[in-house]
């Protein structure tokens, strides 16, 4: 089999917030052509960003080539999940022109990239490409940069700075996402950062609202499996990594007076707790259509997606954090104080 008739690979990877689900939609609905499949892995048991990409499918990418891997790292159950997955993609009964993985906002890309040598699939298919997304906002206040504090004179990494660098390392075009929140003086200073990290000459572009040309992400043909040499990462010589740091919490809550009331307690969650992420489901009462609620830090976003239907009628929060931050019962007070708010 030639590397032509390989199935090419786009994996989108980047940090929790990133933008990654933003940025599928748009390649969904600008398709240029091809028919896509897409596997998208979420940290948290509550399926919320393949849920998103479902409601979006069409002839180009039907409901049937969305699947979701939930609870945990496809590079880390490479025999039990991606690799069944990926063959189940490429058994569909009208093959796909091209496939994209959207990881976990924890996931290192590295592993998940040694997982395409294996003899039952590396015939087969090729990754065209890594694209890592990188919120430009919260590069340029810091949040992914080492504590220059905690080891004397030497920066120590942090958690969130080596999935950062990880990520950056491993790409072979970095997006600058949120870019209108940045402004130019934050985007030149995202980039400069961005660059600090890359081990080699990479483009760096600037994004809003995942709008970009599917031509300058697709297509790219740079077969990564074979180049993972030149990829470095903090966990090389390792044969595995854990998702230690990082714990996730699913929070359910009756109906919610207000979304303002729960905006308010959710950014209350992120300064006293100091809460990464918050996503899911919202059910407001009196209104017939579910709320989307996504946060990254304080900086929250929600709108009405679509009337609830058949689906339970419930407020369903994913919460993630670093693990030493996830207090249960101090989430699920703060949260409770925004639902009668």
């Amino acid at each position: 089999m030639t590397d032509l008739t390989k199935i090419p690979v786009t994996v989108i990877t980047g940090f929790l917030g990133a933008g990654k689900t933003t940025l599928i939609r748009h390649l969904m609905a600008n398709p240029q052509g091809k028919r896509l499949a897409i596997l998208v892995n979420e940290f948290g048991t509550v399926g919320v960003d393949g849920d998103i990409l479902k409601s979006c499918a069409d002839a180009n990418c039907p409901v049937e080539n969305i699947v979701e891997l939930a609870n945990g790292c496809i590079c880390c159950t490479v025999a039990d999940d991606f690799i069944p997955t990926i063959e189940a993609l490429m058994a569909l009964p009208t093959r796909p022109d091209h496939i994209i993985i959207e990881t976990s906002g924890l996931a290192l890309p590295k592993p998940l990239l040694k997982a395409f040598d294996w003899p039952a699939i590396r015939s087969r298919i090729t990754v065209d490409g890594v694209v890592t997304l990188a919120d430009a906002e919260a590069v340029a206040a810091g949040r992914f940069a080492p504590n220059p504090e905690a080891m004397g004179e030497s920066d120590h990494e942090t958690p969130l700075s080596e999935v950062f660098e990880d990520q950056i390392a491993c790409a072979d075009i970095v997006l600058m996402s949120k870019a209108d929140l940045a402004g130019e003086a934050g985007l030149a200073t995202a980039r400069a950062l961005i660059e600090a990290e890359t081990p080699r000459k990479l483009p760096i572009l600037a994004m809003t609202d995942g709008i970009i040309d599917p031509r300058v992400i697709l297509g790219l043909m740079a077969a990564a499996e074979d180049d993972i040499a030149a990829r470095p990462s903090h966990h090389d010589g390792h044969d595995d990594h854990e998702h230690d740091d990082f714990n996730s919490v699913v929070i359910d809550l009756p109906e919610v007076a207000s979304p303002e009331g729960l905006v308010l307690a959710v950014q209350r969650l992120a300064r006293e707790q100091e809460i990464l992420r918050v996503k899911g489901y919202v059910a407001v009462a009196g209104k017939p259509m579910r709320l989307l609620l996504q946060a990254v830090g304080e900086r929250v976003r929600h709108q009405f997606d679509r009337p609830w239907g058949a689906t339970p009628r419930t407020t369903r929060l994913v919460v993630i954090a670093e693990h030493h931050n996830i207090d249960i019962e101090a989430i699920r007070t703060v949260l409770l104080s925004g639902v009668e708010a």
